[in-house]
């Protein structure tokens, strides 16, 4: 009994590990495809964001806000950039072009949030996002990011070096990616509670093995022999200002996370968070969005997804957490493992996240709940939904007369949908009609 106390801790920190994993494999992957990256290049964002996001999750447990909280990639601007590289095309913009303004946009939002941080602006932002804001967020950021996530699954390409009547659905991949999905979701329902939090793992190295069983794809592993230090992977710097202003939106709009993440919390640890916490946390968020623009990853933020795995495990603690962050910075450092994990196919990544981000409709719903919705306020919700989902559906081209600065920013759904919320919710008090 007291060896397995002993262990304990590094047991707890490989369900941490497990979960830091799920969440940041696919996503250099999908971004190398969306940016024609190499696999060079591909690999080497797999170390840096296993490196980066390890020190991150480690330097906020230990001086940040102090909780057992996984700080990523976020997903939100996952989900722009992923549009952007999808959309910017059709409005004539190069791919390198859309990468190397991102690149400047991205690091003057991690300057902004750094000085949000440094000066306690934090917990005054946080009155624009209210329970509507934040449900008008899920929603919206589910249909984009789930609609990125089954173009994948159909074997479709992101479209960057085909036409559109050279795209066509891939039957077989398809298919198999369904298969995939149903294991997943079989696993996260009917499995035995201990196993529900590998649900994700196993439906990658099932549908990897599968994948490569079926299509007897020779998986080509890029021939690295130590750690590869690149900068600005997604292009050189641009200032295409339509998309740098995309971007800084994008940054301010991405502090909902840190408020999401640190409120859902407070009951777990059965404490209020601090001004000083949100400094702490957005500071550091700051410095790491910066890297990150440097080096070409995507932003970084408090997972909110870490409230579902922290009250599923109850592992609570910030030593296993540790742990799980220098772990994972070790894998990022060995070259091998960057390599093989570089291989998974991109239908098998996008459906086990198809699965993972589906819980986003559960987050919207809640949010919802706390509203009171008459014939008269239900406007408040109704206009940034339904704008932002039509705005989705609509090709890139449609927005080529507008001026070149605004193409990029309110040719994406997601972003109006959700500035149109903060809007309406500043500029009419709902609670009073």
């Amino acid at each position: 009994m007291a060896q397995f106390m002993k262990l304990r801790p590094w047991v707890s920190g490989v369900q941490w590990l497990f979960f830091m994993f799920t969440n940041t494999v696919v996503i250099p992957i999908t971004i190398g495809a969306a940016f024609s990256l190499s696999q060079e290049s591909i690999v080497t964002l797999m170390q840096y964001s296993f490196i980066v996001t390890g020190i991150a999750c480690m330097i906020q447990a230990g001086i940040g806000h102090k909780r057992a909280i996984m700080e990523g990639q976020s997903g939100l601007w996952w989900g722009v950039m992923l549009s952007l590289a999808a959309i910017a095309p059709a409005q004539g913009i190069p791919i390198a072009t859309v990468g190397g303004s991102l690149i400047v946009g991205i690091i003057i939002s991690g300057i902004l949030t750094l000085m949000i941080g440094i000066t306690g602006l934090g917990p005054l932002l946080s009155r624009m996002f209210t329970p509507n804001v934040m449900g008008v967020f899920m929603f919206l950021f589910g249909c984009q990011i789930l609609g990125i996530f089954l173009q994948g699954m159909l074997g479709v390409p992101f479209g960057n070096e085909t036409s559109d009547s050279e795209v066509a659905i891939n039957l077989p991949v398809s298919l198999l990616s369904i298969i995939i999905v149903l294991i997943v979701i079989f696993i996260s329902v009917k499995a035995p509670a201990k196993y529900r939090p590998y649900g994700l793992l196993i439906g990658i190295l099932i549908g990897w093995f599968a994948y490569n069983m079926i299509f007897s794809t020779e998986a080509t592993m890029t021939n690295i022999t130590g750690f590869q230090f690149d900068i600005f992977i997604l292009g050189t710097p641009d200032f295409h200002w339509g998309i740098i202003l995309t971007a800084v939106v994008t940054g301010i709009l991405n502090l909902a996370n840190t408020f999401g993440s640190l409120k859902g919390t407070e009951p777990m640890y059965d404490i209020s968070t601090t001004k000083s916490d949100y400094r702490r946390s957005f500071s550091i968020t700051g410095v790491t969005t910066t890297i990150a623009g440097i080096i070409g990853l995507i932003p970084y933020a408090p997972y909110v997804s870490s409230i579902g795995f922290l009250s599923q495990t109850r592992i609570l603690q910030r030593l296993p957490f540790v742990l799980a962050g220098i772990m994972f910075v070790s894998v990022g450092v060995v070259p091998l493992f960057a390599s093989i994990f570089a291989t998974i196919p991109l239908s098998i990544g996008s459906a086990v996240l198809f699965v993972a981000y589906l819980q986003l409709f559960l987050s919207a719903f809640g949010f919802f709940k706390q509203m009171n919705f008459t014939s008269t306020n239900v406007y408040r919700t109704a206009i940034p939904v339904f704008t932002g989902v039509i705005i989705m559906t609509m090709p890139g081209t449609y927005f080529s007369s507008l001026p070149e600065l605004w193409q990029p920013l309110l040719s994406n759904g997601l972003l109006v949908g959700l500035m149109l919320a903060i809007v309406l919710e500043m500029a009419i008090p709902w609670d009073r009609i």
